[in-house]
C-alpha cells in the first residue's frame, strides 16, 4: 500500500462537535483550570528556587513534578480550548504527533517520578540519620534525569511505531486530543504490534512504579508503627500525607477511567479522559501547600519581599 505523504495528512478532532453549547462552557472551565495550574505550579517552582529552607530533596523533586505538570497540560489544553471555539477542528499530522509524544512523555515521566518521591520518603523515615548522605544532590539529579529519560524513551518508541502506519480513511479522531490509541486505530493496516507495545508500556510505566510505591510505604508503615510516641508517629505520617494523596488521586483517576464499564455515551467517556488529564496537575500544588508550614512560611517571606520592593 502506498503511504500518504505526512505533510498531506490532517486529522479531525471530533471532541463534542455535536454539542456546541457544551464546548463553550468547557472553554471557560478549562481556561480557569489552566490558569490555576499555571499559577499554582509556577508558585511552587519559584518558592523552591528562592527559599533556602526548601532546598531539600523533597522540594527539588516537587519542583520537577510541578514543571512536568505545566509541560503536560500545556501540550494539549491551549489547542483544545482553540478547538472548542473553532468550527474547523482539524490538526496536521506533525502537530498531532508532537502533541501526542509530548503528553505521552510527561505522563510516563510522572509515573516514574512519583516512585522516586516515594523512595525519598522511605529514606527520610526509615533511614533518617543517613538521609542527607543517601539523598545527595547528585543522586537526586540522577534520579530525575532517569525519570525524564525513561518517559522520553517510551514515548519515542510508541511515536516511531505510530508514524510509520499508513492512514487512508477519514482520519476522524473521536477525542479532544491526539491520544495514541485513538490515533493508531485509524490506520488501515494491522496494529497488533502497536497495541502490544502500548499494553507493555502501561504495565511497565503504570504498575511497576505503583508496586515500588507500595513496597516503600510498607517499609514506612512498619517503621512508623515501631515509634513509641504518638507525636512521633503523627509527625512521620504527616511528612508522607501529601505524597500519598497525590498518588491516590493520580492512580485513582486512572483506575476509574480504565476499569469502569464502557458507556454507550462516548461523550461522557471522552470528558472523563479529558478531566483526568487536568485534575492531578491542578490538585498537586494545592495538596502540597495545604497544612505545609514550610511552604506557608516561604510564601509569606516572598510576599513580604515583594511589598518591601514595592515600597522602595
Amino acid at each position: 500500500m502506498e503511504r500518504t505523504n505526512w505533510t498531506e495528512i490532517e486529522f479531525i478532532l471530533q471532541g463534542l462537535a455535536e454539542y456546541p453549547r457544551a464546548e463553550k462552557l468547557l472553554f471557560v472551565m478549562f481556561l480557569v483550570t489552566y490558569l490555576v495550574i499555571l499559577l499554582g505550579n509556577s508558585t511552587l517552582i519559584i518558592l523552591t528556587l528562592l527559599d533556602s529552607r526548601l532546598h531539600t530533596p523533597m522540594y527539588f523533586l516537587l519542583g520537577n513534578l510541578s514543571f512536568l505538570d505545566i509541560c503536560y497540560t500545556s501540550s494539549f489544553i491551549p489547542s483544545t480550548m482553540i478547538h472548542f471555539l473553532s468550527k474547523k477542528k482539524t490538526i496536521s499530522f506533525t502537530r498531532c504527533v508532537v502533541q501526542m509524544s509530548v503528553s505521552f512523555t510527561m505522563a510516563c515521566t510522572e509515573c516514574v517520578l512519583l516512585a522516586v518521591m516515594a523512595y525519598d520518603r522511605y529514606v527520610a523515615i526509615c533511614k533518617p540519620l543517613r538521609y542527607p548522605i543517601i539523598m545527595s544532590k547528585a543522586l537526586c539529579i540522577q534520579m530525575v534525569a532517569i525519570s525524564w529519560g525513561l518517559g522520553f524513551l517510551n514515548s519515542l518508541t510508541q511515536t516511531i511505531l505510530a508514524i510509520w502506519l499508513p492512514f487512508c480513511g477519514k482520519n476522524v479522531i473521536n477525542h479532544f486530543v491526539c491520544e495514541i490509541l485513538a490515533l493508531v486505530k485509524l490506520a488501515c493496516t494491522d496494529i497488533s504490534l502497536n497495541e502490544i507495545t502500548i499494553m507493555l508500556g502501561n504495565v511497565i510505566y503504570l504498575f511497576t512504579p505503583l508496586l515500588l510505591i507500595c513496597i516503600s510505604y510498607i517499609f514506612i508503615l512498619s517503621t512508623v508503627l515501631r515509634i513509641n510516641s504518638a507525636e512521633g508517629r503523627k509527625k512521620a505520617f504527616s511528612t508522607c500525607s501529601a505524597h500519598v494523596t497525590v498518588v491516590t488521586v493520580f492512580y485513582g483517576t486512572i483506575l476509574i477511567m480504565y476499569m469502569k464499564p464502557k458507556s454507550t455515551d462516548s461523550a461522557s467517556d471522552k470528558l472523563i479522559a479529558l478531566f483526568y488529564g487536568v485534575v492531578t496537575p491542578m490538585l498537586n500544588p494545592i495538596i502540597y501547600s495545604l497544612r505545609n508550614t514550610e511552604v506557608h512560611g516561604a510564601m509569606r517571606k516572598l510576599i513580604s519581599r515583594y511589598w518591601f520592593w514595592r515600597k522602595g
